[in-house]
Order: C-alpha cells, then sequence, then structure tokens
C-alpha cells in the first residue's frame, strides 16, 4: 500500500498543488491579520459606544460560531465530491466576505446597522473557513509523498503566516503613508479591499488542479466496496479520533489567536506600545516563525510528529508566563518574548496538516477533521481575544493571556498520549494510519523507540 502511494504522488504536480493550498490558507489569514491589526480603527468606525475594543473581539469571534456549521456541511460534501471543488468554492465566499468590509458605512453613517452588517460578513467568513482549513490541509497531505508530508505540509502554515504578516504589512504600509488620522478617516478600508483580487487567483489555481490521488483511488472502488462516510460515522466510529484532535486543536488554537491575533491588542492596551511599533513587532516575530516553519516539517519527517508536538506543548507550559513578564519591560524585551513563544509554537503549526489528516482513514478524513477542528476552534480559538480582553478589562489581571496559554496546552498534553504516531505513513485505504504498521527500514526515529 505504501509504494503505491509513493509512486501515485510524484506524477502529481506537487509544487501547483502546495501553491494552491497554501494561498487559499494566506487569504483566510490574510482577513484575520488585517482585522487584528486594524482593531483600533475597527472599534472607532463600528463600536464607539460602550462596547468598544471588546465590541471587536466580539465580531472577531463570532465568525467562529458558523465553523462547526460550515464543517458539518463542507466536510461530508468534500468526502463525497471530492476535495478540489469544495475548495475552489470557500474561497471565493472568504475573499468576497472580506473585501466587503471594505465598503461597509460606519456606525456614524447607519447607526447599530454598521456592526450588524459587519458581524453578518464574519459569519459568512467563518461558513467559508470551516470547510477551507480541513479541506486544504487534507488535499495537501494526500498529495504528499509520505516520507515529505511533514516538510511539504509545512508550506501550508507558510501561507497560514504568509496571509497573516501580508494583511499586517499591508496595513503598516498604509498607516506610513496615510497616517494615523487617514487611517481613521478610512484609509483602513484599502487593506480589506485588497483580499478580492487575492482570493480570485487563488480560485483560479485551484480550478486547475487535479483531485487528490488517494482521493481518486478511493472513489474508483466498486460502491460497495466503500466503508460507510459522513458525520455519523465519524461520531460513532472514530470517537477516539476525533477527541485527540479536539484536545489537540484547545492548545494549537489557544495559542495561536492570542499570540497572532490578540497580541497587537495587548500591546497597545497593556504595554503602551505605539501602532506602527506593535505592528512591526508583530512582523519580525511572524517572519522568523516563516523561515522556521519548513526546517520543522522536515524534522517532523525525520524523528516523528509526536515529539515536536511534546517539545513544544512543555517548552509553551514552562515558558508562557515568564515571557509576558518579559514583554512588560519594554519594546525590546516585549520583540524576544513574542519570538520565543513564537519559535515555541512553530513545532504544532508546521506539522498541522501532516498530522491532523493522518488521523483519519480516507473515506472520513474531510468530515472527521473539519468537524473535530472546527468545534475546537470555535469553542476555545476564536474567542480567545474576547476571552483575554474581557477578563483583563474587568480585573487588570495583565498575565491571563500567558496563563490561558498554559492551561490549553496542559489540555493538549493530555490528548497528545492518545495520538498515533503517523511519520511516514501511506494515507490511502480505509484504515487509521499509524506508523507502527510500517517495515521497520520507513518507521521514523522517535516511533521506533516507543
Amino acid at each position: 500500500m505504501g509504494d503505491e502511494t509513493e509512486s501515485k504522488a510524484p506524477d502529481f504536480p506537487l509544487r501547483r498543488s502546495v501553491a494552491a493550498s497554501a494561498l487559499g490558507n494566506a487569504t483566510e489569514w490574510y482577513d484575520y491579520g488585517v482585522y487584528a491589526a486594524t482593531a483600533t480603527y475597527l472599534t472607532d468606525a463600528f463600536f464607539p459606544g460602550t462596547l468598544g475594543t471588546l465590541g471587536t473581539m466580539l465580531g472577531f469571534a463570532v465568525s467562529f460560531l458558523l465553523r462547526p456549521l460550515g464543517g458539518m456541511v463542507w466536510g461530508p460534501l468534500g468526502d463525497r465530491v471530492g476535495r478540489k471543488a469544495v475548495l475552489a468554492t470557500t474561497i471565493v465566499l472568504m475573499a468576497l466576505a472580506t473585501g466587503l468590509i471594505g465598503v461597509l458605512p460606519t456606525h456614524a453613517s447607519v447607526g447599530v446597522l454598521a456592526p450588524i452588517l459587519l458581524i453578518t460578513l464574519r459569519v459568512v467568513q467563518g461558513f467559508s473557513t470551516g470547510g477551507e482549513y480541513g479541506g486544504a490541509a487534507t488535499y495537501l497531505a494526500e498529495c504528499a509523498t509520505d516520507r515529505k508530508r511533514g516538510f511539504l505540509g509545512s508550506f501550508l502554515e507558510f501561507g497560514t503566516l504568509g496571509g497573516f504578516v501580508g494583511g499586517s504589512a499591508t496595513v503598516l504600509a498604509c498607516q506610513l503613508v496615510l497616517g494615523s488620522q487617514g487611517m481613521h478617516d478610512g484609509g483602513w478600508r484599502i487593506p480589506f479591499l485588497l483580499a478580492v483580487p487575492l482570493g480570485l487567483i487563488g480560485w483560479y489555481l485551484r480550478t486547475q488542479l487535479d483531485e487528490s490521488p488517494v482521493f481518486t483511488e478511493l472513489s474508483e472502488q466498486d460502491a460497495q466496496d466503500q466503508p460507510p462516510a459522513g458525520l455519523r460515522e465519524v461520531v460513532t466510529t472514530y470517537r477516539r479520533e476525533l477527541l485527540t484532535l479536539f484536545g489537540l486543536v484547545v492548545a494549537l488554537n489557544v495559542v495561536n489567536y492570542t499570540l497572532l491575533t490578540y497580541q497587537p491588542t495587548y500591546l497597545q492596551r497593556t504595554i503602551g506600545l505605539g501602532e506602527s511599533t506593535t505592528t512591526a513587532m508583530m512582523l519580525i516575530g511572524q517572519l522568523v516563525m516563516m523561515v522556521s516553519l519548513p526546517f520543522f516539517g522536515r524534522l517532523s519527517d525525520r524523528v516523528g510528529r509526536r515529539p515536536l508536538w511534546l517539545v513544544s506543548l512543555i517548552g509553551l507550559i514552562v515558558l508562557a508566563i515568564p515571557m509576558y513578564l518579559l514583554m512588560g519591560l519594554g519594546t525590546g524585551w516585549a520583540i524576544l518574548g513574542f519570538v520565543v513563544l513564537g519559535l515555541l509554537y512553530v513545532p504544532q503549526l508546521s506539522t498541522i496538516s501532516s498530522t491532523f489528516p493522518a488521523i483519519f482513514p480516507t473515506h472520513v478524513r474531510y468530515a472527521g477533521f473539519a468537524l473535530g477542528y472546527n468545534i475546537s476552534t470555535a469553542v476555545f480559538g476564536g474567542t480567545a481575544p474576547l476571552v483575554n480582553e474581557a477578563v483583563i478589562e474587568h480585573t487588570g489581571w495583565s498575565l491571563f493571556p500567558a496563563v490561558y496559554m498554559v492551561g490549553a496546552s496542559l489540555i493538549g498534553l493530555v490528548a497528545w498520549r492518545f495520538l498515533r504516531e503517523t511519520a511516514g505513513t501511506p494515507l490511502n485505504g480505509t484504515e487509521i494510519p499509524d506508523a507502527a504498521d510500517l517495515e521497520p527500514d520507513r518507521v521514523p526515529l522517535a516511533a521506533a523507540h516507543d
């Protein structure tokens, strides 16, 4: 089975698959990067009343409420009709929802209708994202060769940070050109509008792709030979896998949305850094993380996924609070603390698309990933900025984000105990991938000692 997968994958246009998957992911995270970097302007434009910044964070969090529903719709659809068609649809919806934010009327023009329209577009974006990320990771994992899945999959997360960096850099450029007043007067709209051409490019690339070879192999089987699929099958037969994914995503996304989305607001309001300084600091940290992603992805192909997750989770548990204390000492220390936490997080980020899809067999892979990932993200990920802001605002406890990350990492550590090693394991077929079933010469270094 492994040789068959290896022989098919090299014939697949891998570079185009990686580019199309990563660009869609970049479009998704470009929106989050722009939203985070423009939070102060959005507050003035849409939530000038008593809600203030809390309203802006609510606007961010509410988009995640529809992600599980999106996963329930797009996931089974992707397992039934294929990965390619769903991915081409979700990227268009995401780009349009993001672009339309750039033309919304403000609270000063239409009153309460303005925040309602903003939240509506965030909900549409969340619904489309419910199928985007799980589909892109599944598609790329199924196209990659077994021994390079970690390395190739890391470029999906390169797209994640690329979108964040692109969003932050666009906002920074606008700040430098237009100034603070110009941004408040409407310059904040420009970064949102740029999402439309970005999404159209991604849509075109995805329409040119072939279907995943692993999915094609399964779909070519006789209908009576195919196992049952769908959400019911995921929940009843693959409960352990679903819960393992859920717990790992709690750790992944609390750290993710605290560091990459809430951090600009935290640094400006709690530490007092300026707008441009904060944006520049975030860019430095994100660029360091981007450069290190392929290294950790390749390392996971050699030593396995589980060791990298273990180092990351323990590192965050031990160092999150000290690094947040360091951030309070000044700009230089804030950059250092952010970079350290970012590098501790990268081993998780770099292996998402090689670890999570491999938790499930082919016939329920898209649905299982989309369901587990999006429910966990909706509850613990997208709400992280809102929770952090609410606790700090009502208690004044500026170290809460660090404590929140520690708690989430502890949950992830429990889930890690149930994670199977899948580095080097073929993903075709209807059995759960497990490196324990590999030939001795194909077993990753760490798995060989389990």
